[in-house]
């Protein structure tokens, strides 16, 4: 039986910049599209302890709210709002799109993959996570959202 055909995705790292005008930031979490999968992920971890040395006036909680909202919102968690019942596809677009907040999208990478969710958790172990690093606070969300 032939191997299923690897299927495109796109994926944004979501970085916390907690003073945009000096443009330093922290890598915290993962948003993944897969459409050919119908795959919407998010992975998300505030390392608290770069936070503060980056920006000791940060609340961390806030960091986290936005973030686990990011999350929430790829999941389809009707309770997050408007926008977490949109399809996939538009949720996916929103939560990408640049902003001039404190929590910012990188430009956007695609590759191919196998497996979103592996996938999500590679590119999160690879540009998120740290050797200090603990559970994410918000799991990965996947294709039942």
């Amino acid at each position: 039986m032939p191997a299923s055909p690897r299927s495109p995705f796109a994926y944004t790292i979501l970085r916390v910049v907690p003073h945009v005008e000096r443009g330093e930031c922290i890598n915290a979490g993962i948003l993944l599209w897969c459409r050919t999968r119908r795959f919407l992920g998010a992975r998300v971890h505030v390392d608290e302890a770069r936070l503060r040395a980056l920006a000791p006036d940060c609340d961390p909680v806030a960091v986290r709210s936005q973030l686990e909202a990011i999350v929430r919102v790829a999941r389809g968690d009707r309770s997050a709002g408007p926008i977490a019942r949109l399809a996939r596809p538009e949720r996916f677009h929103w939560l990408a799109s640049p902003s001039s907040t404190m929590v910012q999208r990188s430009e956007m990478h695609t590759g191919l993959t196998d497996d979103p969710s592996a996938t999500l958790d590679h590119l999160f172990a690879t540009l998120v996570a740290t050797d200090r690093d603990g559970p994410p606070e918000a799991a990965r969300t996947g294709p039942g959202a």
